[in-house]
């Protein structure tokens, strides 16, 4: 049973994320996403100006002239939202919890994506995988997906990137658009992301909370890791503590760029301080003029 206070939340980010597609967002989605499922159609003999990439050499070999394949953009879609709910997706100190903020990110998506006429699916996994739910289309299936973040209680508490990925590549049997959501607090995911990016359009989304990057000095605080349990008493009046900690976060988050970077997946940074508008248009506007 789902607490009136969640309905209440699951609504209030229906109505602001229907009011961004209808505005801003389910424009610039089509367009970002636009002519990443295609399906082969025919070949024909190669004519003056086609794209040499094109070129089906197996069937010119056979017919002794050139060929090029011929593809028909697929107007319907599969999205695959991949989130992450491990222990640390409960972690937030300003505006909203991690995962609440990935809720909403996941409601923006699957509205633009429904608008498009796309289905959408969903996979919630933490050290294991969690919940899977067969990409549709609809309204309502969008609120269902929205309403699972909410009300799943993950089994795990730690973070398998990498074991997602793995599923993915095995449960998805045609090319798909996968939005990874997590904090990536995790290490080894590189191959695996690479080799699902090599059979589907996937995009990280990151999210971050200023206190995984720096900590206020407040005096001595207790700090717990969400994942481990692990607790350590820390002096944040400490400027070499403030300094350790911050240096740390600075090596972890290179660390996650150059991973993403050398699985050649694109990457956007979303804060739960901050509104998430400007960094997905910037990302969409981006993504368009390189495509």
């Amino acid at each position: 049973m789902i607490p009136p206070e969640t309905i209440a939340l699951i609504r209030r980010i229906e109505v602001r994320t229907k009011g961004l597609v209808d505005s801003m967002f389910g424009g610039e989605y089509s367009t970002a996403f636009r002519g990443q499922g295609v399906e082969f159609a025919e070949v024909r003999p190669y004519q003056m100006g086609d794209d040499v990439r094109s070129i089906d050499w197996n069937v010119s070999a056979r017919m002794g002239e050139t060929y090029v394949k011929l593809y028909d953009e697929e107007r319907e879609q599969q999205v695959m939202l991949a989130v992450d709910v491990s222990g640390s997706g409960r972690f937030g100190t300003h505006r909203q919890f991690k995962r609440e903020l990935a809720a909403e990110l996941c409601a923006l998506v699957g509205f633009s994506a429904i608008r498009n006429s796309d289905k959408v699916g969903l996979l919630l996994f933490s050290d294991r995988i969690e919940r899977f739910v067969p990409a549709r289309k609809g309204r309502r299936h969008v609120l269902r997906l929205v309403r699972d973040l909410f009300a799943h209680e993950p089994e795990g508490r730690k973070t398998d990137i990498a074991g997602a990925a793995d599923h993915l590549g095995r449960v998805l049997k045609r090319r798909s658009i996968v939005l990874l959501l997590s904090d990536f607090f995790d290490d080894g995911f590189e191959h695996s992301l690479r080799v699902l990016h090599g059979r589907h359009d996937t995009v990280a989304l990151q999210l971050v909370d200023p206190r995984d990057l720096e900590l206020p000095a407040v005096g001595l605080v207790e700090l717990t890791d969400a994942e481990t349990d692990e607790t350590l008493l820390v002096d944040t009046q400490s400027p070499a503590v403030r300094t350790h900690v911050a240096a740390q976060a600075r090596a972890r988050q290179e660390a996650i760029e150059a991973a993403l970077r050398h699985a050649r997946i694109d990457h956007v940074q979303i804060r739960t301080d901050r509104d998430y508008v400007q960094p997905l248009i910037r990302f969409f506007r981006v993504r368009n003029r390189r495509a």
